[in-house]
């Protein structure tokens, strides 16, 4: 099943005619199912922006004993940690699991601002591991989550159905969802956490009805219901804590369902990158996969952004990113390959974060390399896939990446330091 932003439904081939017909709250639904609503959006939200979706399930999911808080060490949206630091930052690759944990455990926080309560802010989290959720499922009653697999597949169980998300794909699971993750062996990646909002296609604009993400290449999962009579525990993520419930069932037994709120992946090759074919290098917003808009027009709480293969032929011009100060936050991240602004010391599984108004652009030897160059037709980015999340929010680092951590690349600086005054000396330069 795919798509996106439209009406879906689907059932358990095992259960024909599971999904009511014409009406959601049958006095009695097929199989003695029972119907719940899950919202994503008030309910008088306007029709457009209107998030819901219909569940027939085994049991409805308010059968489960309380819920009690549990430690959540290194995972926190508690920005009062670390004093504030404007300098560009770097992350040598993130440390792969020293022991057993599952997806849950090794969730990590890098930065973040904002507050869920309120509804108001993001998180940047990492996560690392290599062993199933085993009889456990998630969910975050804060936010929505967008997962970056960098290194090794995640299997992931919703309410809905099956995904498997590949390296150089991505999912969101909204909020609300419960799921669960299953890894084919040590696993890596980055999670962006908006909360109280949810993530959309950009407007197009001048670009017209096609381009940059299409709608038609974004997919749902098929509903696929276990009934299983095992402990389960169910662990929300409320106001930035954790907390665990137990309950005697699986929570993954929905039989069929209907409606417009649904996780789904995409496939990062299939973007349609727009770029220059005469001269200049366009703003990054043009490389927009997904936003999560605020109430400011045009200004957003999170995009994503990828950097993919693709040809560069503008002429008269510096064609890697330029030099900039921005009143955005940029989080980056690289899947695989050499990014080209930072062919050396930006790795795969690390990451850089370039605060509000904080300078930041290419190293010396790519300034040199880009000013020379023969401006001929090239493929910039070949085997290569880096992403930006980009914040209207200015965020705070944690304890957890700027010291446990010990990823953190104290010299990053450096990598600026080599380049030199291109301005010829003038007898008439003032201050000589």
């Amino acid at each position: 099943m795919t798509g996106f932003g439209n009406e879906f439904a689907s059932e358990d081939g095992r259960c024909p005619g599971s999904l009511p017909q014409g009406q959601n709250t049958p006095q009695k639904c097929p199989y003695g199912l029972f119907a719940e609503q899950l919202s994503g959006t008030a309910f008088t939200a306007p029709r457009e922006e209107n998030k819901r979706s219909w569940l027939y399930r085994i049991r409805p999911s308010v059968v489960h004993r309380p819920f009690q808080r549990i430690k959540s060490e290194h995972f926190t949206n508690d920005w009062t940690q670390n004093p504030p630091n404007p300098n560009q930052m770097r992350w040598e690759p993130f440390e792969m699991p020293k022991g057993r944990g599952d997806w849950v455990h090794g969730l990590r926080t890098v930065c973040g601002a904002g507050d869920p309560k309120s509804k108001s802010g993001i998180a940047i989290h990492i996560y690392t591991c290599n062993m199933p959720m085993e009889n456990k499922a998630f969910y975050n009653a804060d936010g929505d989550f967008l997962i970056v697999p960098q290194k090794e597949s995640l299997v992931i169980k919703t309410e809905f159905g099956m995904m498997k998300v590949d390296p150089n794909e991505i999912c969101v699971i909204q909020q609300g969802m419960r799921f669960s993750v299953d890894v084919e062996g040590p696993s890596r990646g980055y999670v962006l956490e908006v909360f109280g909002r949810h993530f959309q296609l950009p407007n197009l604009g001048p670009i017209g009805a096609n381009g940059l993400a299409n709608p038609r290449d974004f997919e749902t999962p098929v509903a696929l219901f276990e009934d299983l009579e095992v402990e389960y525990k169910i662990v929300s993520k409320f106001q930035g804590c954790l907390f665990e419930a137990k309950q005697d069932h699986s929570p993954f037994d929905v039989v069929a369902w209907h409606g417009n709120y649904v996780p789904f992946k995409y496939d990062l090759k299939k973007f349609m990158t727009i770029n220059t074919v005469s001269f200049d290098h366009c703003d990054p917003s043009i490389f927009t996969v997904l936003t999560c808009p605020s109430e400011h027009p045009g200004t957003a709480v999170a995009d994503f952004v990828i950097f993919p293969p693709r040809w560069s032929v503008a002429e008269r011009t510096f064609r890697p990113p330029y030099y900039h100060r921005n009143c955005m936050s940029e989080f980056m991240g690289l899947i695989h390959g050499n990014y080209e602004a930072k062919e050396e010391g930006f790795k795969p599984g690390g990451a850089t974060l370039h605060s509000i108004m904080t300078p930041h652009g290419p190293d010396a030897k790519c300034f040199e390399a880009a000013s020379t160059a023969k401006l001929a037709p090239a493929r910039v980015a070949d085997n290569t896939m880096a992403f930006m999340f980009e914040s209207s929010f200015s965020m705070a680092v944690t304890n957890w990446a700027e010291v446990v951590s010990q990823k953190l690349d104290e010299s990053y600086y450096k990598c600026w330091k080599d380049i030199k005054k291109q301005f010829p000396r003038h007898e008439h330069n003032l201050g000589r």
